[in-house]
């Protein structure tokens, strides 16, 4: 395990200690995931987003640090940095305790969240409850940006109130086929979502670890192919527990936009998850993406919960 040079701070008169790691140990990550659980239910949603709990294990990750918050050795609060966009600052998520809040100990991981990122920051409030948005204001970030979650009803495969799937001419569409396809899909994603610096960088890696989580199901998730060539993909998510149907990424090439394939491809995917007997479908769009939001509130998408980043000036 590697840590950062200055790896922790001394414990203050309430016992409280920040340590900075670069890689967590399989019993730190069990830790940090049993605490995100535990906010999760008491928040009714995640605190920390799935690229970032997969990037709790499998060793350590470029750019990306753990901020493990302890008072009197327990563990009470946890952060993640992720330094790997060449233009914009870094990104980070936190989470206290659900029995620890309102001790200062959001506060004390967001100063350390800001002197970690040479006060260069940028903060994700999952679901922008009022508790966040008041840290947002005490550490001086500003609103950034801003991330719908969409849904909509899925009744029968039949039953959606939505056209046949339009595929435009010499288009043919199948599903993926692990290790088959995974260049060819991680280069249109790449280019497809070049402006978007989360989707837009995945790699090899990142894929693996998708397709290594119980949830991944090469049945859900469609290419469309123009001759051999890949055009655009579909990538659909179940949620088993809370029995939703994720739209978990739909792309297109640049060259190939402006067609109906999008439409076509995502039109396919809510059909496929409506027949796996699934009663509701999600998606996450940026607000500032009007196109897009357009296009799914015609598909009767209505937007469910919003997460907000908050940034500095500078």
């Amino acid at each position: 395990m590697t840590t950062d040079p200055a790896p922790s701070t001394d414990p203050d008169s309430s016992g409280r200690s920040v340590e900075t790691l670069t890689t967590l140990t399989s019993e730190q990550a069990g830790a940090v995931l049993a605490l995100l659980a535990e906010a999760a239910r008491a928040d009714g949603q995640q605190a920390v987003s799935e690229q970032g709990r997969l990037q709790l294990r499998g060793g350590e990750r470029e750019g990306v640090r753990h901020l493990l918050l302890r008072v009197d050795g327990q563990l009470v609060g946890y952060a993640q940095l992720e330094d790997t966009d060449p233009i914009e600052a870094p990104a980070a998520e936190l989470v206290v305790h659900p029995a620890h809040r309102g001790h200062g100990h959001g506060r004390a991981l967001g100063a350390a969240l800001l002197a970690a990122s040479g006060k260069r920051l940028r903060v994700w409030a999952h679901g922008g409850h009022s508790a966040a948005r008041h840290l947002a204001q005490v550490l001086g970030l500003t609103l950034f940006r801003e991330l719908r979650q969409m849904r909509r009803p899925l009744g029968g495969a039949d039953d959606l109130g939505l056209p046949d799937p339009v595929v435009p001419a010499g288009v043919r569409i199948r599903t993926f086929v692990p290790g088959q396809d995974d260049a060819a899909w991680l280069a249109v994603n790449a280019a497809a979502f070049a402006h978007h610096p989360e989707q837009g960088s995945l790699t090899q890696r990142d894929l693996d670890d998708r397709k290594a989580e119980p949830w991944f199901d090469p049945a859900g998730f469609f290419l469309a192919f123009k001759g051999e060539t890949l055009v655009g993909f579909h990538w659909t998510k179940v949620h088993a527990e809370e029995q939703l149907g994720e739209v978990y990424v739909v792309g297109v090439a640049p060259g190939q936009q402006g067609g109906g394939l999008g439409k076509a491809l995502t039109t396919t995917g809510l059909r496929h998850l409506a027949a796996a007997g699934l009663p509701t479908a999600m998606l996450y769009v940026d607000a500032d993406n009007k196109a897009a939001v357009s296009v799914y509130e015609r598909l009767g998408f209505t937007t469910y919960e919003t997460d907000l980043m908050y940034r500095t000036e500078s």
